[in-house]
């Protein structure tokens, strides 16, 4: 099933989205837009997941993310980009997820309630300040 969904999961709890448009010979009967572009479907996870986090394949720095959040009691989405979809993210953004200014974010990226937080730095800083915790917890994502 998740192999169906372009889904595929690896042994350290990460899962590996394909972003790429199925091919014309697929038959799947599943709720997913298959026109849906590479920057839409990146637009629709953030919207749909409190905490996630965009990364690349075998990135350490997402392995501490997760970690750190996971000793605050969250558990976050990841999704793992290949190269090529890597290129999607910045273009995903766009105007609305402004968070942390420039609008080019480069892999990993986390975001908490459809706010782009940035990568580890900015994540360790919100923590570090004491707001990481109520923004989870305003999210939905960490009751307390």
């Amino acid at each position: 099933m998740m192999q169906e969904l372009g889904l595929e999961r690896f042994s350290n709890d990460a899962v590996s989205l394909d972003l790429t448009p199925p091919s014309q010979t697929s038959s799947t009967s599943l709720s997913i837009d298959e026109e849906e572009s590479s920057e839409a479907k990146i637009r629709r996870l953030i919207t749909e997941h409190p905490v996630i986090i965009f990364s690349r394949s075998s990135c350490c720095m997402c392995h501490v993310m997760k970690r750190l959040l996971a000793t605050i009691g969250v558990i976050p989405t990841v999704i793992e980009l290949d190269d090529h979809e890597v290129s999607s993210l910045p273009l995903a953004l766009g105007e609305e997820y402004s968070g942390v200014g420039s609008g080019v974010v480069p892999p990993p990226a986390v975001f908490i309630g459809r706010e782009c937080v940035g990568g580890l730095e900015s994540l360790v800083a919100l923590h570090l300040s004491g707001h990481l915790v109520p923004k989870l917890v305003q999210v939905g994502a960490l009751w307390v």
